[in-house]
Order: C-alpha cells, then structure tokens, then sequence
C-alpha cells in the first residue's frame, strides 16, 4: 500500500483576488536555493481555490488543502482563514 495515500497538500497563501462567485485566487510563496549559486529565491504560485461561503477578502492569510477537481481550475479548498 502506498503512504501518501490520503495526505493532502496543504498551503498558506495571500488572497489576491475575490471577484469570481464562490472562487478566490491564492497566491502562495516559498523560499527555495538556487541549484548553482545557493542564493535563496523567492519562488510563488498562485492557485484557484473553492470557497463555498465567500468570506475570504482580499489581503487574507489562508490555508488551502487540495481536494479533488471542483472545475477546469479549481482543485484546492479553502480550510480557514488565518488572518
């Protein structure tokens, strides 16, 4: 049997945008090394997350799971709003 079966991915990212109905999209940041020169980058995505009750704002801290594919985009959830 696999392990990783059943663990979902998890995120903490920035609203940046909630002007889709029941959609809000997250920009989610991490701190990566560069391969050859060990310089830390700032690396980011930024995904399209279900949000059923439309109470995420712009600005807000939230942590996303991935959940399975809600439409063409959409494959994460919103779990709570952070800040």
């Amino acid at each position: 049997m696999d392990k990783n079966r059943g663990k979902r991915k998890e995120r903490v990212g920035i609203v940046v945008s909630d002007k889709s109905e029941k959609t809000i999209v997250v920009k989610a940041e991490k701190l990566t090394k560069h391969h050859k020169y060990g310089k830390i980058i700032r690396k980011s995505n930024k995904f399209q997350v279900h949000d059923e009750k439309n109470v995420a704002k712009i600005g807000n801290k939230v942590l996303i799971v991935e959940t399975r594919p809600i439409s063409k985009n959409k494959r994460w959830r919103l779990v709570e709003i952070i800040k």
